[in-house]
C-alpha cells in the first residue's frame, strides 16, 4: 500500500519527554517522511527551537524542511486567572509534516485547510 503516513500524537505522550527529546523526536519522523498532528502544540519556544534545528538539518535532495500550522495559542480567562493575574497560554493542536509534502492551504482561528501530495 502506498501512502503517506499520519501520526496522531496525543498529549500525553509529549508530556512525557523532556524539550529536547520532544524536538527531536518531531524532526526524526517528519525527516523520515510522517505528518504528525500534536494534540497539544509547542510552546512558542519549542517552535523556535524546531525551526532552528531543521534549518541546520535542510539538504537540497534529501530533506526540504518542515511545514507547521497550529491553531492560535488561547490564553485562560477564567475567574481564578482573573483573581490571580495569572495568563496561562494554552498551546493548541498542531500539524507538522516535510515541506515538499504538506502544503497550508488556508488558516484561521478554528480550520486548517491543507493539500498533502505523495511526490
Amino acid at each position: 500500500m502506498q501512502g503517506i503516513q499520519m501520526d496522531l500524537v496525543s498529549e500525553d505522550r509529549l508530556a512525557k519527554m523532556p524539550p529536547v527529546e520532544k524536538i527531536r523526536f518531531i524532526l526524526d519522523e517528519v525527516k523520515s517522511g510522517k505528518i504528525l498532528v500534536l494534540e497539544k502544540g509547542l510552546t512558542p519556544e519549542e517552535e523556535a527551537t524546531l525551526i532552528e534545528m531543521t534549518m541546520t538539518q535542510i539538504q537540497p535532495d534529501d530533506f526540504a524542511g518542515i511545514e507547521m500550522e497550529s491553531y492560535p495559542s488561547q490564553t485562560d480567562s477564567s475567574l481564578i486567572g482573573k483573581l490571580f493575574k495569572k495568563n496561562v497560554v494554552r498551546t493548541r493542536l498542531t500539524v507538522i509534516g516535510p515541506a515538499n509534502k504538506l502544503k497550508t492551504l488556508k488558516k484561521d482561528r478554528d480550520m486548517i485547510s491543507a493539500i498533502v501530495s505523495n511526490k
